[in-house]
């Protein structure tokens, strides 16, 4: 398989003292019967006088060059494998970060979930049998055939049907079994989506009562990887039955064929007792090789599954670093010149003709009705998206001619969710600088009114947050994610309807502070709140994908009657004619 040897191959001087130790133990194993059967004959049933010592010498040094032989090979394996999962995982998390919003849609978060953790273990299963028994099998069935031969071609013949029978069983067991991994694993991704979405949304269920639905859904999914896997399981079951049966009846075959040799003194009991064990560890390597083709289709179901994710096209690429611009002729500044967008999988495009421009120190902003494209257009800017139609620029140069990461280092981007992650408060607010000290820290949170609730946290910035900051209220998160996007310093701040979780005095003095810190700033506000909005330098009023006005706060009282309908629902008269 292409995709675990472009990871094995990294280990080549590790793959040679497997095999090296392998050919060990494979000689050892089977050099044991040869000297059982001279014992046999030359001492037990030969001369009773002559001393055993010396085989019983000869077996323990043979037994210890077996066990360091057997110990190479599991060292090698075990750190060949160990290294090689970590590597795949590593590929793919970096590549997973590279992927846009629609690739992850494509691919869907459990699948890929369960890419990373469940198929990268198969494979460690897969590539660890290969090696322990990949190696050693093949040597111990030719050998084993070559000594069968040397001992007695007559006897030999009475098993040589035996092996063609197997090999024909495994082969259509592991055609049969191929389609099936493929739906087990398929499966075990519906499982992963189920639970994710039972935990997050687990305060809605229990708000509506539906923990009963939810449960049968999972149980479905459940049942339906059952139902696979016991599939899966039974035919796998096969093989080693079969092979039971087979080496047993290979057995009584030669016992009884033997039994005539040493009546007719043709062949002695020792070298039929030899006999016995090479064809055992003939047959027993052959099922041991058949265990690899038994695993081999689930093995190739979950490569191809990683091979998907490395080779999946991503639609945010950059340009050539020698074809990236890094001269800026202007700082701070925005511009969105007839810009058309629409989702990879849309039929029409969410924004139509959006035109715009701001500079430093000015703050535009994007209200409108529920879809109509304010979130949207500020997740172009840090090229979350490309445009369908037109040009971004940011600081004079379109976002498309950036090195990405040179892109983001530019902008202070909230996200319209207040994601926060496991570790603590200091932990995340590092996000936006790596390197921030706690005077640092102390200067975002007061800004952002997060210094008044985490002084009065015992551990202060040492706070312990839950998973996605679960032991926080939403108005917490939302002002250390406004701290998190600060405290770097940026030319561009974009805000995606980061304030609504603010009470109004909050959102005031939230507002009031940003002001001084992003005064050399472009300021990017999303909101539904006209409050929120009021004092921007422009308003930009969207209606279905489109600018229906632009303006000052007074200037769309007067011009927009859209807007003035917004104001109207939210502020008392008093407040609209001041």
């Amino acid at each position: 398989m292409k995709y675990i040897w472009q990871y094995v191959k990294e280990f080549k001087g590790l793959l040679l003292l497997s095999l090296l130790g392998t050919l060990g133990f494979v000689v050892v194993t089977l050099g044991m019967p040869t000297l059982l059967a001279q014992l046999i004959d030359d001492v037990i049933l030969g001369d009773v006088n002559r001393s055993v010592w010396p085989y019983f010498i000869i077996m323990v040094i043979l037994a210890s060059i077996g066990l360091v032989g057997r110990l190479i090979t599991s060292y090698s394996s075990s750190k060949i494998v160990a290294n090689m999962t970590m590597n795949m995982r590593n590929d793919a998390y970096e590549k997973m970060q590279d992927l846009s919003h629609h690739e992850f849609q494509e691919l869907g978060v459990p699948s890929l979930t369960t890419r990373i953790s469940s198929d990268a273990f198969i494979l460690l299963q897969f590539t660890d049998m290969i090696i322990r028994q990949g190696f050693t099998a093949p040597m111990m069935i030719i050998v084993s055939v070559i000594m069968i031969i040397t001992t007695s071609i007559e006897l030999g013949v009475t098993i040589l049907p035996l092996a063609p029978l197997i090999v024909v069983v495994v082969l259509l067991i592991a055609r049969i079994t191929l389609p099936i991994s493929e739906r087990q694993q398929k499966n075990l991704d519906r499982i992963n989506r189920v639970l994710r979405e039972s935990i997050t949304g687990l305060r809605v269920i229990r708000a509506f009562n539906r923990e009963d639905f939810q449960a049968n859904r999972f149980a479905h999914a459940n049942d339906n990887y059952r139902q696979e896997s016991t599939s899966l399981f039974r035919w796998m079951a096969v093989t080693p039955a079969l092979f039971s049966v087979v080496i047993n009846l290979a057995i009584i075959a030669i016992i009884w064929f033997g039994a005539g040799f040493i009546e007719r003194q043709t062949m002695q009991v020792g070298t039929v007792v030899a006999f016995i064990e090479y064809v055992f560890h003939a047959l027993f390597s052959l099922m041991l090789f058949a265990n690899i083709f038994m695993m081999y289709p689930r093995a190739q179901v979950s490569a191809g599954r990683l091979q998907e994710v490395l080779d999946t096209k991503i639609s945010i690429n950059e340009k050539p670093a020698d074809q990236q611009i890094h001269d800026f002729p202007e700082s701070g500044s925005l511009e969105f010149r007839d810009v058309d967008f629409a989702y990879p999988d849309a039929d029409k495009p969410v924004l139509r003709n959006i035109n715009f421009k701001t500079k430093a120190g000015e703050t535009v902003a994007f209200i409108g009705s529920t879809g109509s494209g304010k979130s949207t257009i500020v997740k172009l800017i840090p090229r979350f998206y490309d445009v369908s139609k037109g040009q971004i620029l940011v600081d004079g140069v379109d976002v498309r001619d950036y090195n990405l990461k040179e892109l983001r280092s530019k902008i202070g981007y909230t996200p319209q969710k207040a994601l926060l992650f496991t570790g603590d408060i200091s932990d995340n607010l590092r996000f936006g600088k790596f390197d921030a000290d706690e005077q640092d820290m102390e200067h975002a949170t007061i800004i952002s009114q997060a210094q008044e609730f985490i002084s009065r946290l015992e551990n202060h910035y040492q706070t312990h947050l839950a998973e996605g900051g679960s032991n926080l209220s939403g108005g917490q998160k939302q002002r250390l994610s406004i701290a998190r996007s600060i405290i770097g310093g940026r030319e561009i701040y974009i805000f995606d309807d980061s304030f609504s979780a603010l009470d109004y005095k909050t959102d005031a003095a939230v507002r009031s502070a940003l002001q001084e810190e992003t005064k050399n700033a472009t300021t990017v506000i999303v909101a539904q709140r006209v409050g929120t909005i009021m004092h921007a330098d422009q308003i930009i009023v969207l209606d279905e994908g489109e600018i229906a006005a632009v303006g000052t706060h007074k200037e769309l009282l007067a011009t927009s009657p859209l807007y003035h309908e917004i104001a109207a629902s939210q502020l008392s008269e008093e407040e609209l004619n001041r």
